[in-house]
């Protein structure tokens, strides 16, 4: 009997569902499994007709940090230039969802934070308590929590790598939606409100999002002009407006 693969992928109606598959270790991060993310997001840059992707883990848990099984074995869960799980160092230019059980712990918490929207379940939590090991939050945790929620947050999580629960992490902006139960019904249900729109929209409403940050006020509209302006000449604005005006669902090409 062949073991399960360490992550499962799913379409939906244009939604790829991307499944951490390791249950027994809480989806512990392993080169295999970090591997099969990545390769997960291949799959979505490569498809026309997937809109955006939803990662999840298997188990109740979305991810408890790095296997550190792994870890003194001298394995590291990260793939070159993209980083730990494959998606801290690097982002696919459609929309990513975490949608968050049980614990996003080290660099659990990492990778939701490197989604671009978090649906959690009410009894989720979250941190980055490397400290309590010895060890810092490398994958993203010191460099981008503190531009997601306030700094001095972000430095007590830091510096007693202590847990806060999914109100807590809503409170503070970190996360979009909080959620009775299981959290995957309600990340489907928002990527579906994602995957309706424009494909082209989406990847350049992204980037500037994500990018914008590092932009000063100077160059800030020229940056973006180079970003929206592929969009506003492109066949699906033209589509979009002759939807509205027929009073009917537009039919996305992505070009």
């Amino acid at each position: 009997m062949s073991e399960a693969p360490e992550v499962l992928t799913e379409v939906r109606d244009g939604v790829l569902i991307v499944t951490m598959n390791r249950p027994e270790a809480k989806n512990a991060m392993n080169k295999a499994q970090a591997e099969g993310i990545s390769a997960a997001m291949d799959r979505l840059e490569a498809e026309n007709d997937l809109r955006c992707a939803v990662l999840t883990g298997a188990g109740g848990t979305f991810c408890s940090g790095m296997d550190l099984k792994g870890f003194l074995r001298g394995e590291r869960p990260s793939i070159e230039g993209r980083g730990f799980g494959g998606l801290t160092e690097w982002t696919p230019k459609k929309p990513v969802i975490a949608a968050v059980d049980g614990f996003a712990l080290a660099g659990g918490m990492e990778l939701a934070l490197s989604c671009d929207l978090i649906v959690a379940s009410s009894a989720s939590k979250f941190g980055i308590p490397e400290a309590k090991r010895g060890l810092a939050a490398a994958a993203g945790g010191l460099i981008k929590l503190p531009r997601q929620i306030p700094p001095r947050i972000a430095m007590e999580l830091a510096l007693t790598g202590d847990f806060i629960d999914a109100a807590r992490a809503y409170e503070l902006g970190f996360v979009n939606r909080v959620v009775e139960g299981p959290s995957l019904p309600a990340a489907l249900e928002l990527a579906a409100r994602v995957a309706e729109n424009g494909p082209l929209a989406l990847i350049a409403s992204k980037a500037i999002i994500r990018d914008s940050h590092t932009w000063s006020n100077e160059e800030m509209w020229q940056k973006q002009a180079s970003y929206i302006a592929p969009v506003f000449t492109s066949s699906d604005a033209r589509e979009g407006a002759a939807a509205f005006a027929e009073k009917r669902k537009p039919n996305w090409q992505g070009k």
